[in-house]
């Protein structure tokens, strides 16, 4: 077909090649962290998506001759792919259904991005600790811990750290993720009992300065979690 889009479609349609640019655009560039950021790709899969990436000229591999580390990049022709992934986010956002949309959101995945999703500049300046207990039943693990230390990255445990807790945190991934996509509110989440916090007053009452919320498109404009039909 002599169709631009079908011609698009032919190079970003094999699965994993939309999540794995994404990844990179959000400032991946090794091997584990592109993974464990797409999450459920198997190291077979994503080595091949990106031998095919670096043939189509959308990803360039690089190899320290120091330590043999390899990193890979995006090329000006994947840079060029940045609006219409945003266009893509902003569609989905405003057409599909958040429950539809946040289906198949991998919890181990949800909390490895974690460390992007919490901003310590609006935190008090001291150790914290944050518990996030899930009440989902098909996961791994259903606790994990945040650690936020002055002037250093936020960390994200599966084991308890051993410090005293500030905050704990009861909810479910489809609520986390709602939350962060702006496809509900954190105050409509804790008065439907879906989001329940105790701990540090001042943690409580900041969160929806500390915790992202999604901002590219109009609050009236996203499709918003639609309540549980009994």
């Amino acid at each position: 077909m002599i169709c631009p889009i079908s011609h698009a479609c032919d190079i970003l349609e094999p699965r994993w090649t939309i999540p794995i640019l994404t990844e990179m655009w959000a400032g991946a560039t090794r091997f584990s962290c592109i993974r464990r950021g797409v999450g459920n790709i198997s190291t077979a899969l994503l080595s091949k998506r990106l031998k095919e990436l670096e043939a189509k000229g959308l990803v360039r591999r690089i190899e320290d001759p120091t330590n043999g580390q390899v990193a890979y990049i995006r090329t000006q022709r994947a840079i060029e792919l940045e609006p219409v992934l945003a266009a893509l986010g902003r569609w989905a956002q405003c057409n599909i259904d958040a429950r539809e949309a946040l289906a198949a959101t991998n919890l181990s995945t949800l909390m490895w991005h974690m460390r992007n999703y919490i901003d310590p500049a609006e935190l008090p300046d001291r150790q914290i600790v944050m518990q996030f207990h899930f009440s989902d039943s098909d996961t791994e693990y259903s606790v994990y811990w945040a650690l936020i230390l002055p002037g250093a990255p936020v960390e994200i445990c599966s084991v308890i750290p051993g410090f005293d807790i500030d905050l704990f945190i009861e909810t479910s991934c489809l609520s986390i993720c709602s939350i962060l996509l702006s496809r509900t509110s954190i105050s409509r989440e804790i008065e439907e009992g879906r989001l329940f916090m105790s701990g540090d007053a001042i943690l409580i009452e900041t969160m929806d300065r500390w915790f992202y919320q999604r901002t590219q498109e109009r609050r009236d404009e996203i499709r918003q979690l639609e309540e549980l039909v009994s």
